[in-house]
């Protein structure tokens, strides 16, 4: 496949420790790995970079081990770093994770004051040809970083590039009724959705499903692809609709399932492969994802996940 255009991503870098524990709430003491590579747009990024994307993202870190922890990172799976600026004065973001048996989560977020709130946008980094740039609505929950995010919309859009959008939806962000119009207005302009179940009811609360997807479509968005977790996940466009099957496996860390969904939907769209192929394929990655401790480990490459399928079509005909 070709590159295609260059799919960009604005919003927060930082690193994630991830508790061993399960059911310790960010209080007892027990075993932490990380720091993990993390924010919901680098996760994308690098996912769309393995996915042979041209790619770039837009952000900052602190000038520390976990800056350059990330930034390396992301420089080893070809994401593009001219965006990133290195803060000399204030720390990488962090952020701290602990599961429950039940798979609900507790987050302590350190990203206010840090580095990855005071990034500012500048279109002129912005690269030649045709460009893709992919929102997510959690980033949105950031006072300092939303103008900037919106300002990247801007530039995009009047350069005639396309967004696309995970809304992502935070009750927070739901709560604010700024980041809301925000994320509103992205979602008016986006050509392609990929909301998960939590996100439509958010976006139309008592609406229902079905209704919730004909709003998304009668306003810009071309593909709407519905992300179920370990349910699958579903395409839908005017007139047509596949559903995608899941697929079992030993769930380890879910955080970045879906930011790597998304990573290897749209880099795969943007090099012609048909949206149903691509939502195969996708969901596949978001599966293999979660067998991962960190929300960026489980991004896998495409011989990956070909045999990843090809063991799941075996176990299949075994059974």
């Amino acid at each position: 496949m070709s590159a295609g255009p260059t799919i960009l991503a604005v919003g927060e870098l930082l690193v994630e420790f991830v508790s061993h524990q399960k059911g310790c709430g960010l209080e007892k003491i027990s075993p932490y790995t990380g720091p993990y590579p993390s924010g919901a747009p680098a996760i994308f990024l690098d996912q769309a970079a393995l996915w042979g994307a041209r790619t770039m993202m837009f952000g900052a870190v602190g000038d520390d081990g976990f800056g350059r922890s990330l930034v390396g990172r992301l420089e080893r799976d070809d994401v593009g770093i001219a965006g990133i600026s290195v803060h000399p004065h204030l720390t990488t973001g962090t952020a701290f994770v602990s599961y429950y048996e039940n798979g609900s989560r507790d987050f302590i977020f350190h990203l206010e004051n840090t580095a990855a709130d005071h990034f500012v946008f500048s279109p002129d980094l912005l690269p030649e040809g045709d460009l893709i740039l992919h929102v997510s609505g959690s980033s949105l929950g950031s006072k300092r970083l939303r103008p900037q995010i919106m300002a990247a919309v801007e530039a995009v859009a009047s350069r005639g590039g396309r967004i696309c959008c995970d809304p992502n939806a935070r009750p927070e962000i739901m709560r604010d009724e700024e980041g809301r119009a925000a994320l509103d207005t992205i979602i008016a302009q986006s050509f392609c959705l990929m909301p998960s179940i939590g996100d439509l009811d958010f976006l139309y609360p008592g609406l229902g499903e079905s209704a919730a997807i004909n709003r998304l479509l009668e306003r810009s968005a071309e593909l709407v692809v519905v992300k179920r977790g370990a349910e699958g996940a579903s395409v839908i466009s005017r007139g047509q609709r596949h559903d995608i099957a899941p697929h079992g496996v030993n769930e380890i860390d879910p955080t970045g399932a879906g930011d790597g969904f998304c990573g290897a939907f749209v880099a795969l769209l943007a090099q012609a492969c048909p949206a149903e192929e691509a939502a195969i394929l996708a969901n596949a990655a978001g599966a293999l994802s979660v067998t991962r401790r960190g929300p960026m480990e489980g991004n896998a490459s495409p011989a990956e996940v070909q045999d990843f399928l090809a063991a799941q079509a075996g176990a299949g005909a075994l059974s």
